[in-house]
């Protein structure tokens, strides 16, 4: 009897992985706009969001930027001083960690630092979050919510009834107590309520310079010559 072809399973995507040759396309990248720009900074990220990254990358579009792949980054600028690509670039590659990146581009130190400080904006807080203040909601109505929305309030745990078809807060309720972790219903009723907790912020970690392989540490003021005598680490790691 031949077999149904009911509940074969078909692909609809065409996507392929990746694999070693993006990460060895992504070092080949790396090292061409390493000779390419005249400064590489080391920027971390507090409360990422896509989009707000997005938009910085859109007037940055005389800049590059790479984020998210912190080992094939550490490999393209090398772990080590024997390793590195340019003079200083492996200070780089120890500080790789977390939520961070690295943007190469011709601007100064100052004109970097001046637009990552301006650059700030406020976001609303996710789940996990601390919580930057304490919200208190009083009883009664909740003008602002559609009727319909009272059994999700109810699910996110606002003591709520429909009164004549208006969303109506029983008693007073607190959604959050400052200093505490959100909870997801929390983060949810908090975005509801239109109120912002988070901050996404851009901070700028180091400096390296191409002319004269200067590497500066921003976060401690610490400031690397070419002359200057630094350890090695074994690359003892690859791209698999």
């Amino acid at each position: 009897m031949p077999r149904t072809k009911r509940f074969q399973k078909i692909s609809l995507t065409q996507t392929k992985k990746k694999g070693l040759s993006g990460k060895q396309q992504l070092v080949e990248d790396i090292r061409s706009c390493v000779e390419k720009y005249s400064h590489l900074y080391l920027f971390s990220v507090q409360n990422m969001r896509s989009s707000k990254l997005k938009s910085i990358r859109n007037e940055w579009k005389d800049s590059r930027f790479f984020l998210g792949k912190n080992r094939v980054i550490a490999i393209a600028l090398g772990r080590s001083k024997e390793a590195e690509c340019r003079e200083n670039l492996h200070e780089f590659s120890k500080r790789l960690k977390g939520q961070c990146g690295i943007v190469f581009t011709d601007k100064t130190k100052d004109e970097v630092i001046k637009y990552f400080k301006k650059h700030v904006e406020s976001d609303y807080a996710r789940s996990g979050n601390i919580a930057t203040e304490t919200v208190v909601l009083q009883p009664g109505p909740l003008e602002q919510f559609p009727f319909n929305m009272e059994p999700y309030l109810r699910q996110l745990g606002l003591p709520t009834s429909l009164q004549r078809g208006v969303v109506t807060l029983l008693k007073e309720h607190t959604v959050c107590k400052q200093g505490s972790v959100l909870t997801p219903e929390e983060a949810r009723l908090l975005k509801l309520l239109c109120i912002h907790m988070a901050e996404f912020k851009v901070t700028i970690e180091a400096v390296w310079r191409k002319e004269d392989g200067m590497f500066e540490d921003l976060g401690c003021g610490r400031t690397t010559s070419p002359d200057d005598a630094s350890g090695t680490e074994s690359e003892d790691e690859d791209m698999e």
